[in-house]
């Protein structure tokens, strides 16, 4: 294949990946009245009942908790969302699968940029809310957009086992339901890490959403460098996902026209 035709190959592929991802983030506010407000409205209702709920209610003495919080709660809402709308990347587009031509990652992808895209929005949105809230950016703004590619990689490396695992076992969409809702308490979203016992903490640092929470709030609320040790693991993370992802898709996707 010679450089012109690979160029027009590439060109192809990035008109399909454009065109889905517009089409996965329209969908995404259609018929809703508020549209795009549903974005930050959910975060902001769910930061305004657990700040109630820990600083007032159960003392919490984490500083500025609401900011602290609605990071770790941003955070999470990518990753959840994320992985669960993936679930239908393949089987809610069942005229590409069985009767256009078209690479099937390529939908698992389109599908994740949109989120990412809706992700980038609500994190832009809430810049100023956190300098409302008194917090005192610093340059590592600007850094933070690779902490977020970072976890679109790490949703999309995981999503290419559940969009595939999906289409053989209709009941995934269920379990992963369960999986998130136990991910959202052993993920410190609403609690600080130094709750978990010390013989723990190895075990729980391994979880790499754990890791993204924590950088966010270094690099936003702290002006700090994230830890090596955390770049480690959710690179770590995303190459072990990405390779066993890769590995179950493209086992299962011969059947995905037949699973339709």
């Amino acid at each position: 294949m010679n450089t012109s035709d690979t160029r027009s190959r590439m060109r192809y592929y990035a008109d399909v990946i454009g065109v889905l991802s517009a089409k996965d983030f329209k969908i995404r506010y259609r018929n809703s009245a508020l549209g795009f407000l549903w974005s930050l409205l959910n975060p902001l209702a769910s930061m305004t009942i657990l700040t109630v709920v820990f600083s007032l209610l159960l003392r919490s003495n984490i500083p500025n908790y609401a900011a602290w919080l609605l990071i770790g709660l941003l955070v999470w809402r990518f990753f959840q969302i994320g992985t669960s709308q993936s679930l239908y990347s393949i089987l809610g587009n069942p005229s590409l699968v069985s009767k256009i031509y078209v690479k099937r990652y390529i939908l698992v992808f389109s599908n994740n940029l949109a989120n990412f895209l809706g992700c980038v929005l609500e994190f832009a949105a809430l810049l100023p809310l956190l300098l409302w809230l008194g917090v005192k950016l610093s340059y590592l703004v600007l850094i933070f957009p690779l902490l977020l590619l970072l976890e679109f990689l790490l949703i999309f490396a995981l999503s290419l086992s559940l969009s595939a695992l999906n289409m053989k076992y209709r009941d995934l969409f269920q379990i992963w339901e369960i999986a998130t809702q136990l991910g959202f308490f052993l993920s410190p979203i609403f609690y600080s890490i130094t709750l978990i016992p010390a013989r723990f903490q190895t075990i729980y640092s391994l979880n790499p959403v754990t890791q993204l929470i924590q950088a966010g709030r270094e690099m936003l609320l702290f002006g700090q460098y994230p830890s090596a040790s955390a770049f480690i693991i959710i690179v770590a993370s995303i190459v072990i996902l990405l390779i066993v992802g890769s590995l179950i898709f493209f086992k299962l996707e011969k059947r995905f026209a037949e699973e339709l």
